[in-house]
């Protein structure tokens, strides 16, 4: 029998100021909670890709959707799960690779660094969730 933990979370709304510092900050205290608190291993890359994770998703909704933003992180099964949504209900348009073009990469890093990626529309908006191992192996 396998045994299941419940999730270890944590959510912020953003409605303005400056979100991806916000976001940053609450995912590195929320890291070293789950560290420290719940004695779940988290390896050094996993904090510094989780960190990435967050600042390119909470960027897109700041630039791309009016209104408030919401950030949710879970700990589940040793995986991270990055969640965010905005009011914006259109998919983010994920382009080819162009070295030559500056910016409009951010997805394209998150897909690259990710386990999993997934984009659901909403009643209002979408979500964007993107899933990581806190371990390295």
């Amino acid at each position: 029998m396998t045994r299941r933990h419940n999730p270890i979370s944590c959510s912020a709304t953003y409605a303005g100021g400056e979100p991806i510092a916000e976001a940053r900050h609450l995912t590195r205290r929320f890291l070293a909670e789950v560290q420290d608190v719940h004695r779940v291993p988290v390896s050094d890359r996993a904090l510094d890709v989780v960190e990435l994770v967050v600042s390119e998703l909470v960027t897109n909704a700041r630039k791309y959707a009016p209104g408030p933003s919401r950030l949710t992180l879970e700990v589940r099964d040793g995986r991270m799960e990055v969640m965010v949504w905005d009011s914006n209900p259109n998919p983010p348009a994920i382009l080819p690779p162009d070295p030559l073009r500056i910016g409009q990469q951010g997805l394209a890093i998150v897909m690259a660094v990710t386990h999993s990626l997934a984009i659901r529309r909403e009643p209002a908006g979408k979500q964007i969730s993107a899933s990581i191992p806190l371990t390295d192996g």
